[in-house]
């Protein structure tokens, strides 16, 4: 029997294709020059299915980052489930895994972090259109965050969306400069982060 999509499980679906193509096509363009048309082309929809969804590129941007950060946090999440503290071998493997989404990715999607910096320094009004979105994105992270220390019962030292705040301004530079460099610094960076928590 053919399992019949209920519009949600639709609307979700291409939502996914549009995130997947606007990274890909972000990644290979830059964020100025990628266009919402050279989106939807790639995705295998129109434009008019990219408004349905996002009311401008910016915030289809801002939803691939916040994509990116729930895959991490998955991550983070994931190791620290099956322990019983954080030490050497936990932070080992959140920094392999962080290591390996990062390439996975590319250093160019850390490049386009700060080149929406950039666009959003120079371009007030964006700025101010998508104020409430990337404060959406810093609580939702933060609310990420909450869950997952609470589900392994540790505390957080620090108020949750001021680690949010800290991973969004970080983390691009950190997969940058140990590109560019040729330095590891995702296990260093990691112990700072968990630093912030305290583990029962």
């Amino acid at each position: 029997m053919v399992e019949r999509w209920t519009r949600e499980r639709r609307l979700e679906h291409t939502r996914s294709l549009l995130l997947d193509a606007a990274e890909e096509v972000f990644a290979e363009k830059g964020f100025a020059p990628a266009t919402l048309d050279d989106i939807a082309h790639a995705a295998g929809y129109t434009k008019g299915a990219i408004y349905k969804h996002f009311a401008a590129k910016e915030d289809l941007f801002l939803a691939v980052s916040d994509r990116y950060w729930r895959r991490y946090f998955d991550n983070f999440a994931e190791v620290m489930a099956s322990s019983e503290e954080v030490g050497a071998r936990e932070l080992d493997e959140i920094a392999r895994r962080w290591r390996q989404l990062s390439r996975d990715r590319g250093a160019e999607h850390a490049a386009l972090g700060h080149e929406f910096t950039l666009y959003l320094l120079r371009n007030p009004e964006a700025r101010e259109r998508v104020a409430a979105k990337r404060a959406e994105v810093v609580d939702a992270l933060a609310a990420f965050i909450v869950t997952g220390i609470d589900r392994l019962g540790g505390t957080l030292l620090i108020p949750a969306p001021t680690l949010a705040h800290v991973l969004i301004a970080t983390s691009d530079s950190v997969v940058l400069a140990s590109e560019l460099d040729d330095i590891d610094l995702y296990r260093p960076i990691v112990e700072m982060y968990v630093s912030a928590i305290k583990m029962p």
